[in-house]
């Protein structure tokens, strides 16, 4: 069992430098766009080229405050939050881990995530809403879940994941934004002098990029990194924890209670052990939706513990 786990690490450290790269290739491929649209200008392609080295060397070492930050999560107080930070260090010995850095996130509904760019550099947070509404032996199931995701590098990959789409979705608000207060002040007049000429259609093209391919290349590849690790650390919290019906009872209630998160967005959904955006998105357009489903669905996440339990499927 060591090796394999060595060996998902190693993978999931080839795949942080894979996905890296992808994430340093969309945003200069975004902002290169958007910049030639704006400007006409083909020299902006330096500028694109430095721009996205940085923001990807920045996304990559900050990658997890950002995150911390975007979901609203502040440090747990080892007093107020006792209970929490006993589990948190009971699953790292566990897991053979450092303790990792305990928050809290003020919210009603149950959820957790971590994050960080490897375990000695990691952070579990959960909401209020789990303090709430999970007894300790759930608790201890979600825990160890977000443990495993630690233990498995897959925080790295996750944390990057939700770095790259936020960074292109600030891309394209920016354009959208830069590309209104240019037509207010003198962009239409410039393209009735251009008669229609090539920034116009470079313009025609930037606003398909924009609107369709940036987002659906940032969900893809956000998707692509998350849905087979959510499996895999519910099994490994089988594992640390001994005991199946912790992480299970953890699934089912989560799956039956309807709250969700409300500071978060689809950059950071796919850290969450349940993804926020399974409440909004309804049944409309299913196929197309799953192509961004960055969780398998709860019940058959469920139904694949309580094969473990030797249980019924779950009925939901």
């Amino acid at each position: 069992m060591t090796t394999d786990f060595r060996e998902l690490q190693k993978k999931n450290k080839r795949t942080t430098r894979l996905l890296l790269c992808a994430s340093f290739f969309l945003v200069f491929l975004v902002s290169f766009i958007l910049g030639l649209a704006l400007t006409g200008f083909l020299g902006f392609a330096i500028f694109a080229l430095i721009f996205s080295f940085i923001l990807t060397y920045f996304q990559y070492k900050q990658s997890s405050k950002l995150a911390l930050r975007a979901t609203g999560a502040i440090p747990a107080d080892p007093d107020k939050y006792a209970q929490l930070h006993n589990l948190v260090e009971e699953m790292a010995l566990s897991s053979g881990l450092p303790k990792p850095d305990v928050y809290i996130v003020n919210d009603p509904a149950p959820n957790a995530f971590a994050t960080g760019k490897d375990p000695e550099n990691a952070a579990v947070a959960a909401t209020t809403g789990l303090l709430e509404k999970m007894d300790r032996n759930e608790l201890q199931g979600v825990i160890a879940h977000e443990m495993a995701h630690i233990r498995n590098y897959d925080i790295r990959v996750m944390t990057v994941a939700a770095a790259t789409a936020g960074a292109v979705a600030i891309l394209c608000d920016m354009f959208w934004r830069i590309a209104f207060w240019s037509s207010l002040t003198g962009g239409r007049r410039n393209r009735n002098q251009n008669g229609g000429g090539p920034q116009a259609i470079i313009m025609l093209i930037a606003v398909v990029f924009v609107t369709i391919l940036a987002p659906l290349a940032a969900g893809l590849l956000k998707a692509a990194v998350s849905r087979s690790r959510e499996e895999l650390a519910d099994a490994t919290a089988v594992e640390l924890t001994r005991n199946p019906s912790g992480i299970r009872m953890a699934l089912e209630k989560l799956d039956r209670d309807v709250t969700v998160v409300r500071k978060t967005s689809h950059a950071t959904s796919h850290l969450w052990i349940e993804s926020p955006d399974d409440h909004v998105k309804g049944h409309q357009g299913k196929r197309f939706n799953d192509m961004f489903n960055t969780h398998p669905p709860l019940a058959e996440r469920i139904n694949l513990l309580r094969k473990m339990e030797g249980m019924p499927p779950y009925q939901g």
